[in-house]
């Protein structure tokens, strides 16, 4: 293979390789793969600019696989690829998915008006790597916030098309009678609807307690809803999206990757 410049140790995974500065694959375990300088894999990752991430790496402060790199044209393999920042352990992913146990008092917005960001509560480089909120939740609204930066996925979740499942406990300010629970699940008229809203299901967990699930994700669907039948929202929590519920783990404020697992719960309302 041809190359110039000296010779390069390329790491993955504990394996050890040797390349040249100017090859961008390698024949690994599992056939060709592509390499990718350490500076634009942390520019991937949302650690700063291109300037940035190669100063974070001459400067020693990122390790790969334990060992520290400060050469900032190294090149490595980037799947699966484990690397520290500040002894931060991070791994690269080609596409972040996160869930969010989202509080009361923050908006779904990366230029709030009233409230701290939901976006406060993550990471920076999450934050810089452009992760989306997929569809958005209420400032008082809390429970389940999905976040990505892939946009096949943002589009697959909010498409009305797709009829996602989405799971809500709230609280009313009215008990809850037979008439609006029957309402609620034969379908009501919103005044900007052609055709009645209907959940997919409703289950009444207490006189003032509902458990709604609704496919569309329309402005201040349940709310609305609610109030269609003569009654009004007090506390509102989503706890579950397709398959994949919020786990009880959890807590507000906290976040968690997406894994396989996951990502497979969520497709499960496919």
């Amino acid at each position: 293979m041809q190359g110039f410049g000296r010779r390069r140790d390329l790491y993955n995974g504990g394996r050890v390789g040797v390349g040249w500065p100017g090859e961008f694959g390698v024949v690994g375990a599992s056939g060709w793969e592509i390499l990718m300088e350490i500076e634009r894999l942390l520019q991937s990752q949302g650690f700063g600019s291109r300037a940035e991430c190669r100063a974070l790496v001459g400067s020693g402060r990122v390790s790969v696989d334990g060992r520290v790199c400060d050469d900032p044209a190294a090149r490595f393999v980037p799947d699966a690829l484990s690397f520290a920042v500040d002894g931060e352990a991070w791994s690269y992913r080609r596409f972040a998915y996160l869930a969010l146990h989202k509080p009361a008092g923050y908006e779904c917005s990366r230029r709030p008006v009233h409230h701290p960001s939901v976006y406060a509560l993550l990471p920076r480089p999450l934050v810089m790597r452009g992760v989306q909120a997929v569809g958005r939740l209420d400032q008082d609204t809390t429970g389940l916030l999905l976040l990505t930066d892939d946009g096949a996925f943002i589009h697959r979740y909010t498409s009305p098309r797709k009829q996602i499942a989405k799971v809500y406990e709230l609280m009313t300010r009215h008990v809850v009678d037979d008439r609006q629970l029957a309402a609620l699940v034969d379908g009501v008229h919103l005044h900007d609807e052609e055709r009645p809203v209907a959940a997919a299901a409703c289950a009444q967990l207490s006189e003032r307690r509902l458990r709604l699930t609704v496919t569309l994700g329309k402005y201040h669907l349940v709310k609305r809803m609610v109030a269609a039948v003569g009654n009004r929202v007090e506390a509102l929590h989503r706890s579950a999206v397709g398959g994949f519920t919020l786990p009880a783990t959890l807590s507000a404020g906290e976040w968690m990757w997406l894994e396989a697992a996951e990502l497979a719960l969520l497709a499960r309302s496919e």
